[in-house]
């Protein structure tokens, strides 16, 4: 007897062990081409660099590491500007661009989630009545019966399981998670362009306020000179061509502050922009430009590429095509689907939870659907 009972455990557990390897081999089957990462040329040195002598290397040279996601700090601290530090911390939070941006993370993030769901089975639960009517012909009743009417009352959960035969379910979530990594890649690509814009227009504004204190002053200057040669001409001691030519001297300094005043009010039009606010309600305080050095070594070509966002966010996108690739030869296959459902079924409302009116449903050939394409007119 004790015997018989353990034969028995150990078919069973041979059965779940050997359904578990064929399951597996099963998903071992996906069909279409795996990715492999291109390899790009960069050269030793960029083209602007000295020569070197022989023997000596451009830098320490290493196997590529793609390093775009790695947290870059905030960088622009380097030139010590509390103001700057403000503004890049306002564009931050309130820019409008990376807000869309970070939401087409979220979004790829939630595709990815939706993909990897269907690794899983999909269990669900269902109560309600129908009513149907049989015809007389459908019954084998005598012709002039009227239909046969019934109410039928259900609860049952449900269960489906798709079998990932041929890596049609893999494939769409390795696909769902390079477009995931590209929309993460383009969040940290338009974060730093943002800060980058937000130092540069910065920076500018300063520029720019330094070269509209210099024009303010070349004018008082100009408007100066051309009284002195005013006078100078009233007294007869010059020609009037000396006051032309102050004249024009004056107004092309005036047109140049002008023009610098407008480009001014460009920069800092689009600073607001870049800081989430309307320019009518943003104004930055004239603050002529201090020089500041700040020494940045080049690096090595490939070391920046590996830092690039963009760069990152178009190899992600090659592999999500070529997961793709996979997913659309899957069409071809056949598709396994198992379902089943369990539950409780009876004519009355008050009888539907007996005991006696329990029912299960198993789909067809055991519980499975097994489903291969023939002709669908093109459409794979």
């Amino acid at each position: 007897m004790d015997n018989s009972k353990t034969q028995s455990g150990l078919m069973r557990v041979a059965k779940a062990a050997a359904s578990g390897l064929l399951v597996a081999l099963l998903a071992a089957c996906a069909v279409g081409p795996d990715y492999k990462r291109p390899e790009a040329a960069t050269p030793a040195a960029f083209k602007e660099a000295p020569t070197l002598a022989p023997g000596e290397q451009a830098g320490t040279w290493k196997t590529a590491e793609p390093s775009d996601a790695a947290h870059r700090g905030e960088w622009w601290r380097v030139f010590g500007d509390p103001v700057l530090d403000a503004l890049e911390a306002q564009a931050l939070a309130a820019n409008q661009n990376l807000k869309a941006a970070a939401a087409r993370v979220e979004e790829a993030r939630a595709a990815t989630r939706a993909a990897r769901s269907q690794w899983f089975p999909q269990v669900g639960a269902g109560f309600g009545p129908t009513r149907q009517g049989l015809s007389s012909a459908s019954q084998s009743l005598p012709q002039g019966s009227g239909p046969t009417t019934s109410t039928l009352w259900r609860a049952q959960g449900t269960v489906s399981y798709e079998a990932d035969l041929f890596g049609r379910v893999g494939r769409n979530v390795e696909a769902s998670r390079a477009d995931q990594a590209q929309s993460e890649a383009l969040f940290r690509s338009v974060q730093l362009a943002l800060q980058a814009d937000v130092a540069q227009n910065y920076f500018e504004l300063r520029r720019l306020d330094s070269d509209q204190d210099l024009y303010r002053r070349t004018v008082e200057l100009r408007d100066q000179a051309l009284k002195l040669v005013q006078r100078r001409f009233n007294e007869g001691d010059i020609s009037e061509l000396d006051v032309s030519r102050a004249k024009n001297e004056l107004a092309t300094a005036q047109a140049d502050a002008v023009g610098v005043a407008r480009r001014r009010a460009a920069s800092e039009h689009a600073l607001a922009i870049l800081l989430g606010k309307a320019p009518a309600d943003f104004a930055f305080k004239e603050t002529p430009l201090v020089p500041v050095g700040v020494k940045i070594p080049a690096g090595l070509p490939s070391a920046l590429l590996e830092r690039r966002p963009d760069v990152s966010a178009a190899e992600r996108a090659m592999a999500a095509a070529n997961a793709r690739i996979g997913l659309a030869k899957s069409a071809y296959f056949p598709k396994l689907d198992i379902t089943g459902a369990f539950g409780y079924e009876a004519s009355t409302l008050g009888s539907l939870f007996l005991w006696s009116s329990r029912t299960f449903l198993l789909g067809p050939f055991a519980g499975t659907a097994l489903t291969l394409p023939l002709f669908d007119g093109g459409r794979r």
